[in-house]
């Protein structure tokens, strides 16, 4: 059925035209963008094809990140892009080193996740983080939960690029192992806290919530790495014949626990530490999983 001009079906095929240009002379790709502005990949594409509406906010956040007033984005301002309006603010070297205004209170979010919980996080804990008023977070992210959803997507996909990054810098599949051992192993501050970050979640994802969810998607595709670096290890001979599944499983669950116990061990105090877990994990890979 074809739409008569005007109708929200071609207001919506404009807008997305718009945001594909922005995408253009940012000069990334489109997942790099959705990345940009804290924005599910699939979702964007889906809003790129007219299969779904933008939200308000997440057109705030790419009139923010493009630098571009939101009435020309939303059609309200006619100016041709050669034309656009002048940038409603000037991005600030903090802002570039941080990504962008809704970047960094994604990671303030994170780190106070981190720090206090899931859900001892208020917008006015965040707000105070980023220097900034309430009014100022909610214009990027309208409600707590969206504020959070964001945070948690945040965390995987920066998971997701260390993991490839690890992965590519490996010498063979055995190495690749051992890359995301490392990757799991808390050593640092950053990663310990990233690590507190992910057991918050497993709670939320016992009660059965959508950002629970979420994270048990993504978790799954996270064994299924695994699994497929075991399945090319067996198949080029450098692990025995095991089921990758079940091999990605056992070790994925012993990642877990080790974790577990090394974030409840203040560093340098007697218990399990980061080099026990990652000697502990290299002993289980090589007793299990190398051939000799």
């Amino acid at each position: 059925m074809r739409h008569e001009p005007g109708t929200p079906a071609d207001a919506r095929t404009d807008v997305a035209e718009r945001v594909r240009q922005l995408i253009a002379d940012a000069g990334v790709s489109q997942r790099e963008f959705a990345r940009r502005i804290v924005m599910d990949p699939s979702k964007l594409s889906r809003s790129l094809t007219g299969a779904r509406r933008f939200t308000v906010a997440e057109l705030a956040r790419i009139a923010d990140i493009g630098e571009v007033d939101a009435g020309w984005l939303l059609g309200s301002r006619t100016e041709p892009v050669a034309e656009r309006p002048a940038p409603r603010r000037r991005a600030t070297a903090a802002d570039a080193a941080q990504g962008g205004r809704p970047l960094q209170i994604v990671r303030a979010t994170v780190r106070l996740i981190a720090e206090r919980g899931f859900h001892a996080v208020r917008v006015s804990d965040i707000a105070e983080a980023c220097a900034t008023s309430t009014a100022a977070i909610h214009y990027h992210f309208p409600g707590r939960d969206d504020l959070l959803e964001a945070a948690v997507r945040w965390c995987m996909d920066e998971d997701t690029a260390r993991r490839a990054a690890r992965i590519a810098e490996a010498h063979d599949v055995a190495d690749e192992l051992r890359q995301l051992i490392e990757l799991q192993t808390p050593y640092t501050a950053q990663q310990r806290w990233q690590w507190s970050v992910w057991l918050d979640l497993w709670a939320e994802a016992a009660r059965s919530t959508a950002v629970g969810r979420l994270h048990v998607e993504y978790y799954a595709q996270w064994r299924a790495t695994v699994a497929d670096v075991i399945a090319r290890g067996v198949a080029d001979g450098a692990f025995r014949p095991v089921d990758p599944e079940r091999a990605a499983l056992q070790l994925t669950a012993l990642i877990d626990g080790l974790a577990t116990q090394v974030l409840a061990t203040a560093p340098g105090e007697p218990g399990t530490s980061a080099e026990d877990m990652h000697s502990a994990l290299l002993a289980y890979v090589d007793g299990t999983l190398t051939i000799r």
